[in-house]
């Protein structure tokens, strides 16, 4: 076409486009780059698997050009779940970095609802642990040597079944996990097993450890709703043994209530069977 041959036309076009892109295009460009947004960043360190407070944290205002996809903009969708990664002071956070669960090596320890602990028994040899075979979920009893000083090994009717809920090697590292594990922490031994237990289990567990040695024997592994028929059978056993023991000592004091001393007339100590005794004697 003659129009665009002719260089006065050519010249002119240049100058309007020159003109659209200063005055047009340039100020979208420096608007959109000069927008705010708010983010989340790091205050203090956090290590993978700590869960993060409000105190971790803080929201800034930062250009909102070319951030990266799934930065966190609101505090509140932060606080409460747990880092994925280790994340640095300053660092921004990423949704991919974070989870609604803990880690799974110590998921355990969140599930607890204040009616059962946690508490940890050492394997103080191979044999004892089950030669290392035992895994979240199992079902097992405690053997006790010499219990109570009898010289016999028994099954305290307290322990005849209890759920292991972690298998850890002296490292710290708990196996059984679902995860994958490095060729090094498979070599390592278990050190302790952490079971879940009740308040009058974890003290009778406490005890037997520090007076002989602990054996642990499987009784189940499998389905779930299989192994919460063994923990319910112990927990009645359980509720049997402590209302016996409530009706023991209710007995123990109505007797030291009958048998309580009293000052009879002549000024001499006597218990109230003597004095009702002595009344009907009169």
């Amino acid at each position: 076409m003659k129009i665009f041959r002719n260089r006065t036309v050519i010249g002119v076009l240049c100058i309007l486009l020159a003109l659209v892109i200063c005055f047009g295009v340039t100020p979208l460009f420096s608007r959109s780059a000069s927008e705010k947004a708010e983010i989340v960043r790091v205050t203090a360190d956090i290590k993978e698997g700590d869960e993060i407070t409000a105190e971790m944290i803080q929201t800034i205002e930062v250009g909102a050009y070319n951030l990266p996809s799934g930065i966190m903009t609101e505090k509140d969708e932060v606080v409460g779940k747990y880092a994925t990664a280790d994340l640095k002071a300053g660092d921004y956070i990423l949704a991919s970095k974070l989870s609604n669960e803990p880690a799974a090596e110590n998921a355990y320890l969140y599930n607890l609802d204040g009616t059962k602990q946690a508490i940890s028994v050492t394997i103080k040899s191979f044999a004892t642990g089950l030669s290392g075979k035992l895994e979240s979920g199992d079902i097992v009893s405690v053997l006790v040597a010499d219990y109570q000083g009898m010289g016999e090994t028994v099954i305290p009717p307290e322990l005849q079944y209890v759920e292991v809920i972690s298998v850890t090697a002296s490292s710290g590292y708990d196996a059984n996990t679902g995860e994958q594990m490095s060729e090094e922490d498979e070599k390592e031994l278990p050190s302790t097993v952490t079971i879940l237990v009740r308040p009058e289990q974890s003290k009778l567990l406490a005890r037997l450890e520090a007076e002989g040695e602990i054996h642990l024997s499987l009784v189940f592994r499998g389905d779930a709703d299989k192994a919460s028929e063994f923990i319910k059978a112990q927990d009645q056993v359980l509720d049997e043994i402590k209302a016996a023991e409530e009706e023991a000592l209710q007995e123990e004091d109505a007797t030291e209530e009958d048998g309580q001393p009293v000052i009879n007339a002549d000024g001499q100590e006597t218990t109230e069977e003597e004095e009702t005794s002595t009344d009907g004697e009169e």
